[in-house]
């Protein structure tokens, strides 16, 4: 399915070859995921080069796109960055496909501790930066869904915010999306679009998912990426799907349904000024008063 269409927080890379003025393409990936890692590697591979055969510039993958949700399966598939053969499969995807790959999450080892971590690739191959998983989810709704990945992962300490060809763009994990102060944070570095792996479930997914795409794109006046595994019945933890692009004025540009598929979209850079320009909530802040800052 094909539905077209000032210095970072960490500046852990910056490249300035290429500027994407006006704007560029992004492709999102809903895809299957199962429990054999190597079949879930190998499609991820697959569809970055079908995305830049689309004319894509930036791929985004989901939320635990190697492996089974569930905390049951973190230490399991768990691999180092950027040692791991998944890191070296998407190293590879980006330098041959010559896109930015930003590639959903991976359960991480790093020495005796596990984390939910998002990589970025540039179009060599090069590790960009990783964002490891601050808000971890601790959730319990009764008779509907009870999780806590605090008992197996780590929570990161970071925000991460990248440059790719002069766009800077901001990186959150899944339950990341309900804390509007790092989102606000990031867009304040400059950020014209915050990327969202994730796995809402079938509890939240339908209540929240696209409300809080829709709420961070409007309050930041930027544009929001939604990136979910497809929808599997059979799973231990069944995903809502519905990867979505909200543009800075709130709408929900393309979203797709709970099947695997692509949604190929342009970022188009001057409704991101104009959005800005016209309701100016950032020059109107009162800051004399309020604020929200970083304190690491």
């Amino acid at each position: 399915m094909f539905d077209s269409a000032t210095d970072a927080v960490h500046p852990r890379f910056c490249s300035k070859t290429m500027f994407y003025n006006k704007g560029f393409k992004i492709a999102l990936l809903q895809l299957s995921v199962g429990s054999d890692k190597a079949k879930n590697v190998a499609q991820a591979v697959k569809e970055i080069h079908r995305a830049k055969e689309l004319g894509a510039h930036i791929v985004a993958l989901p939320e635990c796109f190697n492996s089974p949700y569930g905390t049951k399966y973190f230490n399991e598939y768990a691999e180092e960055v950027p040692a791991g053969e998944t890191s070296r499969a998407l190293s590879r995807a980006a330098a041959e496909a010559g896109v930015c790959v930003v590639g959903g999450t991976l359960p991480e080892r790093c020495g005796d501790r596990l984390y939910n971590t998002c990589t970025v690739w540039d179009s060599s191959g090069k590790l960009v930066t990783l964002y490891r998983k601050m808000h971890l989810f601790d959730i319990d709704i009764p008779n509907k869904i009870t999780f806590k990945e605090s008992e197996v992962l780590s929570a990161g300490d970071q925000l991460t915010v990248f440059e790719y060809n002069g766009v800077k763009v901001g990186l959150g994990i899944c339950y990341d999306l309900r804390f509007p102060e790092m989102a606000h944070l990031m867009a304040k570095e400059g950020c014209s679009l915050l990327i969202y792996p994730g796995a809402f479930n079938m509890t939240t997914g339908p209540k929240h998912w696209e409300l809080l795409g829709r709420a961070r794109a409007t309050d930041q006046q930027l544009y929001v990426a939604l990136v979910s595994p497809a929808r599997d019945l059979a799973a231990g933890y069944v995903a809502w799907g519905h990867s979505s692009l909200l543009d800075p004025w709130g709408a929900v540009l393309h979203q797709l349904d709970h099947r695997p598929g692509t949604l190929l979209a342009d970022i188009d850079l001057t409704t991101v000024e104009e959005v800005r320009s016209q309701i100016p909530i950032r020059a109107q802040r009162r800051t004399d008063i309020y604020d929200t800052v970083q304190k690491s």
